[in-house]
């Protein structure tokens, strides 16, 4: 005789104690820290600004040694900015537990041209950008481009220079469907919206942590000290805008 039975299968979330998030990035513009707590999986997804702690920067080439004001809602920062070629190191301390990271500040890059084009897909087409950008001599050099779409975070993707050509990478990335009808709402770009693009230079670690970030796994961990989680960047920051006109756009080839 067969016979089967029913379980309800109950899944038990273990608490976990909130992480501290530290997303540190020093420019030639000037240093901002955000610190922020993780959410638990059964609350609502929102941030937790953390304000009580003290986050320094030292430039570890020159010794001089920068406390960061707080600025409210958790972002730490001011005008200083970092020097190409300096080792920086950022340390935070809240309550008995400490963070640091070290970085050196990269070459910087440049956007020397933004092109959007329509690529056919089977399902669509779909507009694709094309950033162009300066790579140095040196080799094994990582970028991380991020879009801003009217301002707000759009979509980022991270490259290495191995396509380089004469000393520039050419890169594709995939954004809206022309049918925007079937396309995620997070995805869509509609006729006069604003891009922004924002290519910094990162080191090798930075990109695996990057990469593992994209892909929901485990990568690098970038701080030393307590645990925690985010990264330290130092690196010059290249921006470039462009307006999004689908009507005006030829098909990639």
């Amino acid at each position: 005789m067969l016979s089967s039975c029913e379980k309800e299968l109950d899944f038990h979330y273990h608490e976990v104690e909130p992480q501290l998030v530290i997303e540190a990035n020093l420019t030639q513009e000037g240093t901002t820290v955000l610190l922020t707590e993780t959410t638990p999986m059964d609350e609502a997804m929102n941030t937790t600004p953390v304000t009580d702690a003290t986050v320094t920067l030292i430039d570890v080439t020159d010794g001089s040694t920068c406390t960061l004001p707080l600025r409210g809602d958790g972002t730490f920062g001011d005008n200083t900015a970092g020097i190409t070629g300096h080792d920086y190191r950022m340390e935070v301390v809240r309550g008995d537990r400490k963070y640091s990271s070290v970085c050196t500040m990269r070459q910087p890059t440049e956007i020397t041209a933004l092109e959007f084009e329509w690529i056919k897909m089977p399902y669509d087409y779909v507009a694709v950008l094309q950033v162009s950008l300066t790579d140095p001599d040196s080799a094994d050099d990582c970028y991380w481009i991020r879009l801003l779409r009217n301002g707000e975070p759009y979509i980022w993707t991270a490259t290495g220079d191995i396509h380089a050509v004469d000393g520039i990478i050419n890169q594709i990335i995939m954004t809206s469907r022309k049918d925007t009808d079937e396309e995620d709402e997070d995805r869509i770009l509609l006729d006069g919206d604003t891009v922004t693009v924002i290519v910094s230079p990162v080191s090798h670690d930075m990109l695996d942590y990057l990469v593992a970030l994209e892909s929901d796994s485990n990568g690098p961990c970038l701080w030393e000290g307590d645990f925690c989680l985010g990264y330290f960047l130092a690196s010059p920051a290249a921006t470039a805008t462009i307006v999004y006109r689908p009507d005006e756009m030829k098909e990639y080839k």
